[in-house]
């Protein structure tokens, strides 16, 4: 616990000054070369260096699900899975959202050539062994990774393209202290148990506090977005209650993802991931509570912008 809290704030500051230089780019003007990664009007694409980060993530994230898949005797190569985490991150952040570079009529061809080409690549460098046994595993092994890391990371990303970059960082801070309400409120009063057999640490007590404090980030994500006018004038319209909701569904689909990763860390009979980062133990330790927001976190923000 010690390192957590000496660490987590570390990684807060790394946060917060990666999102600086992200918002400093915003309207800086590149040239035609660029090609995607270039907006219509000349700008540079937001969320670039969020973008390389993410695929440095990747490349982690690859190689701790192939430690766990070959826990459980899959034999996916840690470069495939590394190949098929990026290749979701890139192809979501190409097609995902209102202002994706590849436009609506092809964004679905893209997104579905990305999948099958992480099927055959795996394949082809599963059967390099040739010896085709287990190759099935495998492959179901590469478009997990593709979906689960990849396009997951992929909705964060078309979220700070959208909007401006401190309504990403608002997400994740109210799911990070949706995690932190139910940890410490469970410490303090968790009597009951949420799912022994899973997570045992985990109270329902403990998730109610969670919910809470996320519910309280919800309020704090209206105040700043109708203060900073992150977007268009329908967000900042809208009620107070509708953002507590938003914060108490971004805290409980933090949960779910928590005990996503729970889940296949059981099946492979680990307690971490990982052990990259102190305190937190592995990188799906620490973005497992992110991964299956960032749809939640588009969507209510879309339809809140649309109505």
């Amino acid at each position: 616990m010690r390192l957590r809290l000496t660490f987590g704030p570390i990684l807060i500051l790394l946060l917060l000054g990666l999102m600086w230089l992200d918002s400093h780019l915003d309207g800086v003007s590149v040239g035609a070369g660029w090609g995607l990664l270039r907006e219509q009007d000349g700008t540079l694409l937001p969320g670039l260096p969020l973008v390389l980060v993410g695929l440095l993530i990747c490349g982690r994230a690859g190689f701790e699900l192939r430690q766990m898949f070959a826990a459980k005797g899959i034999q996916a190569s840690a470069k495939s899975l590394t190949f098929c985490s990026a290749a979701g991150l890139l192809a979501g952040v190409l097609t995902i959202g209102t202002k994706a570079p590849i436009p609506h009529d092809y964004a679905g061809a893209v997104l579905a050539t990305a999948a099958a080409a992480a099927f055959f690549i795996t394949l082809l460098a599963f059967l390099r062994r040739k010896d085709p046994k287990g190759a099935g595993g495998a492959v179901a092994a590469a478009i997990a990774t593709f979906t689960y890391v990849g396009l997951m990371l992929a909705f964060m990303m078309a979220v700070r393209r959208e909007y401006a970059v401190w309504v990403m960082v608002m997400v994740v801070l109210t799911i990070k202290a949706c995690d932190s309400g139910a940890y410490f409120t469970g410490k303090a009063i968790g009597r009951h148990k949420m799912i022994p057999w899973l997570s045992p640490g985990k109270t329902w007590e403990g998730l109610c506090g969670g919910l809470i404090t996320a519910g309280l980030c919800g309020l704090l994500f209206r105040y700043m977005a109708t203060t900073l006018e992150w977007g268009p004038q329908s967000i900042a319209d809208v009620p107070a209650w509708q953002w507590m909701v938003f914060g108490v569904l971004l805290g409980g689909f933090g949960q779910l993802g928590d005990l996503s990763a729970s889940v296949f860390k059981r099946d492979a009979g680990v307690k971490d991931s990982g052990s990259i980062l102190p305190g937190f133990g592995g990188m799906i330790d620490m973005l497992d509570s992110l991964l299956l927001t960032g749809p939640i976190a588009y969507w209510f923000l879309y339809a809140v912008r649309a109505g």
